[in-house]
């Protein structure tokens, strides 16, 4: 008798994990409650629907969305698979026809015979092995559901993210480490002059605000204000809030600056760092624009971007495993945006993982995750190390992966080297656990995918 595994939503991640299990041998129920119950986001039926851009990012390894889709690749991304076959011209990055892709995630899924879809909405957690994947607008029974299983903090809601940006990539010349009245050193601190703060409000107030969809309509909490909303409120409001200079010199001229922007780390080994206060609606151009005027940050490179929208996700490192299941039901793991990764293959890829160590689980075998030299076990490293009191959703970036052992002051060089070691490390992390690709069913057309280093 094969087991028969319950996955909870039908988006990127559910159907990732849907077609690892099913393929790997396994019977699959996947609960999908559209369209028995609707969301705010959703437009149609279909399973794998993307619903806000098309662009499913770089193909480039030496971008950290192309390593990624390269690790999923080999471990056989039914994503990838529907994107190839439905992708549109659009550069260096893989888009699609989204009518098309979630049609051809459909079919892949229905069509396995060891898949059976069920059009309802879930309202507890199953009972049994499960894969829970239903996104950042879980419903609300579900959601109390797992809130009971996790505590009060184990569920989670934000409407505020502030930029991160690469340490590497930091003007040493301007910037300083300090805390205020020297207390510590924790914090990195980019000062600005008078005329240089009233130039960053000036842009700060011109900048082109993001608007977003009716359901990504929050009412904003004055403890995490978009920068754009205080900078509104009066040319002296930052100088008095996030940004003030209360307690810090300025190596350079042995003052205390008029303002200060303060960077405080996100990761053990100092590579991304967090603009404090920052949480902002700017599009991403105004935010390059805007930012980089700040002294030190001429030349930074974003890891991620600042937002403000309705999410919901849970607190990982303080409620679930090291590869995303409840403390006391490790056959019960959560995929997707509801684990705090952002972003469509960053979901997919949660969802593949969670596939194979289900079955992994069932056979008596330990559950595996990569290491943090290649780009999905960075990311799961942050799922699982980052402070749960500070602990907010993320995507995949280099900074996440561990630091090469000799700088290298090329960005380029640097990311072509990251992804290199990336491509060799995940192939021997398969191999070490006897990680197969899932096979690609002949019913998904598909492009040859890249050879992989070292694989």
């Amino acid at each position: 008798m094969k087991d028969r595994i319950i996955v909870v939503g039908g988006g990127l991640a559910g159907c990732e994990a849907a077609l690892q299990l099913a393929s790997r041998g396994h019977l699959v129920t996947l609960r999908e409650m559209r369209p028995v119950r609707t969301t705010e986001a959703h437009q149609g039926e279909n399973l794998g629907e993307l619903v806000c851009t098309n662009s499913l990012k770089s193909e480039n390894p030496a971008n950290a969305h192309g390593q990624l889709k390269r690790e999923m690749r080999v471990l056989g991304s039914v994503l990838l698979d529907s994107a190839d076959a439905t992708s549109v011209p659009a550069g260096s990055a893989l888009a699609v026809d989204r009518v098309l892709f979630s049609e051809a995630m459909t079919q892949a899924v229905t069509s396995h015979p060891d898949i059976e879809v069920v059009r309802e909405e879930s309202t507890a957690l199953p009972e049994g092995p499960a894969v829970i994947a239903t996104g950042p607008l879980t419903s609300d029974a579900l959601g109390a559901s797992i809130r009971e299983a996790l505590g009060d903090d184990g569920l989670a809601f934000y409407d505020a993210i502030a930029p991160i940006v690469h340490r590497d990539s930091l003007d040493d010349d301007i910037i300083f480490e300090a805390g205020r009245y020297d207390e510590d050193s924790d914090y990195i601190n980019c000062p600005m002059s008078k005329e240089e703060y009233e130039d960053f409000i000036q842009a700060l107030t011109d900048g082109d605000i993001h608007e977003g969809h009716d359901w990504d309509a929050v009412p904003y909490f004055e403890g995490c204000l978009p920068i754009e909303v205080m900078a509104s409120r009066g040319v002296e409001t930052l100088r008095f809030g996030p940004m003030k200079p209360i307690g810090l010199t300025d190596p350079r001229t042995g003052q205390r600056p008029w303002a200060v922007v303060q960077l405080r780390r996100e990761d053990r080994a100092g590579q991304m760092w967090n603009l404090v206060g920052f949480q902002t609606r700017l599009r991403v151009g105004a935010q390059k624009d805007v930012f980089q005027r700040i002294p030190g940050l001429a030349d930074c490179e974003f890891l991620r971007w600042g937002s403000i929208h309705r999410n919901s996700y849970l607190n990982f490192p303080g409620c679930l495993t090291p590869y995303g299941s409840l403390q006391d039901r490790p056959d019960v793991i959560f995929a997707g945006q509801l684990t705090g990764v952002e972003g469509y293959t960053e979901s997919a890829a949660s969802g593949i993982l969670a596939g194979i160590n289900m079955v992994r689980l069932l056979a008596g075998e330990e559950p595996a995750v990569p290491p943090p030299t290649t780009m999905l076990g960075g990311l799961y490293r942050y799922l699982r190390e980052s402070k749960p009191s500070r602990f907010q959703p993320m995507n995949s970036n280099w900074g996440l992966v561990d630091p090469l052992e000799k700088r290298v002051k090329d960005k380029k060089h640097k990311r072509e080297i990251l992804a290199e070691r990336a491509a060799s490390e995940f192939a021997g992390w398969m191999a070490t656990h006897g990680i197969v690709g899932r096979p690609v069913a002949n019913h998904v057309s598909h492009a040859d995918p890249p050879s992989v280093p070292g694989h």
